[in-house]
């Protein structure tokens, strides 16, 4: 949690465990990152649920190590503090390197035609996962796939940049609001 006054100093951070809260943020063998990395945010507590209803496996691989995996990908501080930079299923390994749906989204985020988007990996022969956004339109913008990576090439890396833009009239989202990527990644996958 990250307290009221302490906002200022860290907007955009998730804050430090609360109490009788275990965290930690871990590479991929559960070894502590160093501050500043990015890795897995894992927790352990009394509160904690045992598990997921009659689902086994889904419970073992949830607890491995006797951590609770969120599927968060954080950066910790040398204070505890950690800032979610996205979600592991969400992370893109394009040309041997990995890359943030939620960093890419953020930066066309602030083109003033878009009004949602969403970035995803595309199977690719060349870079195994291509970076995709999917964009809904503000109402009377036009898509421009080429000014809308001319955008994102002016504040990221260039193996960030997306190599494709498709137009949406909206991004599929469940009952609650949460966006599904994964019906993104079936409906712009190669057809075979």
């Amino acid at each position: 949690m990250l307290r009221p006054d302490e906002h200022e100093a860290r907007p955009a951070s998730a804050g430090r465990a609360v109490p009788f809260v275990d965290m930690r943020v871990v590479d991929d063998h559960m070894n502590d990152v160093s501050p500043g990395d990015v890795g897995e945010v894992v927790y352990r507590s009394p509160q904690l649920c045992l598990g997921y209803w009659e689902k086994p496996a889904e419970t073992q691989e949830a607890f491995e190590g006797g951590w609770f995996h969120s599927g968060d990908l954080a950066r910790i501080d040398t204070e505890g503090y950690i800032t979610i930079v996205d979600r592991k299923k969400d992370i893109i390994k394009s040309g041997g390197v990995v890359v943030s749906s939620r960093e890419v989204e953020e930066a066309l985020f602030t083109h003033p035609a878009v009004r949602e988007v969403a970035v995803i990996p595309i199977p690719d022969p060349k870079w195994i996962e291509a970076v995709t956004a999917v964009v809904v339109l503000e109402e009377g913008a036009i898509g421009d796939e080429a000014a809308l990576i001319e955008h994102a090439r002016g504040t990221l890396s260039a193996f960030k940049v997306p190599k494709r833009v498709h137009f949406v009239d909206a991004l599929p989202k469940n009952t609650a609001g949460k966006l599904l990527k994964r019906e993104l990644r079936v409906r712009f996958a190669p057809k075979t």
